[in-house]
């Protein structure tokens, strides 16, 4: 399988406008997008191989990745603004 980041329009592409809007009203919501996407962004170059880590810390990252795409599932399943 080909290396490949995990951006939310691809993850979540039913709710495309709806994350649109909370980007531009809830800073809470833009804060975990922002934190998830820096996330994939570093998993991606570890993975890639250009930036060196633990196999441990790695899988450590992408708990965090799930449990921040959980979080924001949960906001745009919900609507919640906030």
């Amino acid at each position: 399988m080909p290396l490949q980041y995990h951006p939310l329009s691809r993850e979540f592409p039913q709710f495309e406008a709806q994350m649109r809007t909370l980007l531009q009203v809830d800073g809470h919501f833009a804060r975990l997008v922002e934190e998830y996407d820096q996330l994939d962004k570093r998993i991606y170059a570890v993975m890639d191989g250009r930036v060196a880590m633990d196999e441990l810390q790695l899988q450590g990252l992408k708990m965090q990745r799930v449990t921040l795409k959980d979080e924001i599932e949960t906001l745009l399943r919900n609507g919640v603004a906030g």
